[in-house]
């Protein structure tokens, strides 16, 4: 499941895989059409939008 980056403690799990030889990707919204669709949940947006509406996901910077 993706996390927000309003998590706490993102970047201490990132270093931890990071060290471990892990890639770690930020996340961003899927193309659906003329519609963003978030990663997580699958909703359909606008591309205006900055939250997914149905589950609350936010993309990683």
């Amino acid at each position: 499941m993706a996390t927000s980056p309003s998590d706490a403690g993102d970047d201490v799990i990132d270093q931890f895989l990071t060290d471990r030889g892990h890639t770690v990707e930020r996340v961003g919204w899927d193309q659906e059409y003329n519609k963003k669709q978030c990663p997580d949940c699958g909703g359909l947006h606008d591309t205006s939008a900055s939250t997914c509406t149905v589950c609350g996901w936010e993309p990683t910077v």
